[in-house]
């Protein structure tokens, strides 16, 4: 039995993807219910292809709002706007940003969890837990009592104060940003087309985003250290001392206020994002800064990258070293991450000359120029939708073809809708040309789908090598590139990859 501690939207993807895999688990959350406001707004490309996994993109989608158009401005002025379906539109399956709130977010996963018959166990704390050499004690309490119970693994997703994190004293050195931030939900005047628009200012950023379907937004900024004082007198926080800055940068009206809120941000990674059966995922390892909306794609890019490595090893007879890569690969990129988060935030707020210079001359006048060539276009739409996260050091990634290493994303075709196959959550191999018959064999002996497509220029743009066999994990990664008969049966065997199993051979023209 797995524990998750924690219902936001990581805790409960990872619950959605041991449900869908029949593995046994139970979720708690200390709150009382799903959340009723948020912070986290922006879901990106990747998570969304994620999703697609699922059978769950289409209908999330329909929740949100699609965002294809950033605009930027400086101290209150338009000074560049990018296309971002122009960027990713061969890249992804959704060259769009969606603007679909937190409390929404956890609202639909659990709902689509009842539907598959689990239930968040609300109300219930974790305590405490000792990480053993079988399985871990969990002390629990709920309804005013405490009980231990034990479990062979501990998910915590439960935040950046994470109780599990503290109880196997794991360090999470960063910082926190001087400046405070706020948080609203408004209603503007005038027409709000579905854009993100995005202030740059000498310590001053705001953002808005449209949000669902009734008309308001989301916005999102630093308080400046002159009214901090006024907007922090009440509980609440008062929206008012900041309202003519905030019509000014945006260039809007507020007309209402419906929600709004302060809070700090810190820039923080978990020195371990494993500790013998315990496992720390979205902001409980990692914390960002508020730049490019990264936090909750991350923290649901944990849970896919652990939902199917828990599944494998826990119920389906996986090698345990199985689960040593989820470290590395997750770490890796959040190290990364915050890093690259960190230095994109103090340069936009910097009153120095290089803040000055990025905000005054390079985002209004070389920006548009850069981002209008084609292999800039993709880097930037690659790099902020996540597309472009690979794991090129993972003990999991074996082999290169053409230009795809084990590690990288399986590169998306539009015209063979590759990613298809990608639902049944299952090891499989994909190739674009003719099959070898060696490799056909061991992948039907060992119960692996194997999908074909007739080999074409697009496949040749996207950087796969004619004839050649990929080996594709359940998360849409690339293990091995290039197998041949010997490397995908060795493979298999290092990692005990479901030997018994039996998948059917079937997919777009399937060999």
């Amino acid at each position: 039995m797995i524990l998750i501690a924690g219902a936001g939207p990581t805790g409960l993807v990872l619950a959605l993807g041991l449900a869908r895999r029949g593995i046994p688990f139970r979720i708690i959350d200390r709150r009382s219910g799903p959340g009723m406001a948020s912070r986290a707004i922006a879901v990106h490309a990747r998570t969304l292809e994620l999703y697609d996994q699922f059978g769950l993109a289409e209908d999330i989608i329909a929740g949100g709002v699609r965002i294809e158009t950033i605009r930027l401005r400086e101290a209150g002025r338009a000074v560049a706007a990018i296309d971002i379906a122009g960027m990713g539109g061969d890249l992804s399956p959704f060259p769009f940003l969606l603007s679909y709130p937190q409390d929404d977010h956890e609202r639909f996963l659990a709902a689509e969890l009842a539907r598959l018959g689990v239930t968040v166990a609300w109300n219930t704390e974790l305590r405490d837990l000792c990480d053993g050499a079988e399985d871990v004690a969990v002390t629990l309490r709920h309804g005013g009592r405490e009980e231990t119970q034990r479990y062979a693994w501990v998910a915590g997703c439960d935040g950046s104060h994470s109780r599990v994190r503290e109880a196997l004293g794991i360090d999470f050195a960063g910082g926190r940003y001087d400046q405070l931030f706020y948080v609203a939900d408004v209603r503007l005047s005038g027409a709000t087309p579905p854009e993100l628009v995005m202030n740059l200012g000498a310590r001053s950023f705001a953002l808005r985003m449209p949000v669902r379907s009734q008309g308001s937004s989301r916005v999102v900024g630093l308080v400046p250290a002159a009214a901090a004082a006024a907007v922090t007198a009440t509980p609440a926080g008062d929206f008012e001392p900041l309202r003519r800055e905030v019509e000014g940068l945006l260039g809007a009206k507020v007309e209402a206020v419906h929600w709004f809120s302060t809070y700090r941000v810190d820039h923080r990674v978990a020195a371990r994002f494993r500790h013998g059966h315990c496992f720390l995922l979205g902001d409980a390892g990692h914390v960002h800064s508020p730049a490019g909306g990264q936090g909750m794609n991350t923290g649901i890019g944990d849970a896919m990258n652990l939902a199917w490595k828990l599944a494998g090893v826990g119920c389906r007879g996986a090698c345990p070293s199985l689960l040593d890569s989820y470290e590395p690969e997750r770490m890796a990129f959040a190290q990364s991450l915050v890093a690259t988060t960190d230095r994109v935030f103090q340069a936009v707020v910097s009153p120095g000359v290089a803040g000055t210079a990025l905000r005054l001359l390079i985002v209004p006048i070389l920006f548009p120029v850069l981002t209008s060539i084609g292999v800039l276009q993709r880097t930037l739409f690659e790099t902020v939708s996540q597309v472009k996260l690979h794991y090129p050091a993972s003990p999991l990634s074996r082999g290169s073809a053409g230009e795809i290493a084990g590690g990288d994303r399986l590169p998306w075709l539009a015209d063979a809708d590759n990613f298809a196959p990608l639902r049944s959550l299952s090891w499989q191999v994909h190739v674009h040309g003719e099959v070898d018959p060696q490799v056909y064999a061991v992948a039907r002996r060992l119960g692996i789908a194997l999908h074909l497509w007739p080999w074409g220029e697009a496949a040749e743009a996207a950087g796969y090598a004619r004839n050649a066999h990929y080996l594709v994990r359940p998360d849409g990664h690339v293990g091995l590139a290039g197998a041949d008969a010997g490397s995908l049966a060795g493979y298999v065997a290092a990692f005990k990859l479901d030997p018994t199993r039996r998948l059917p051979l079937a997919g777009p023209g399937s060999a």
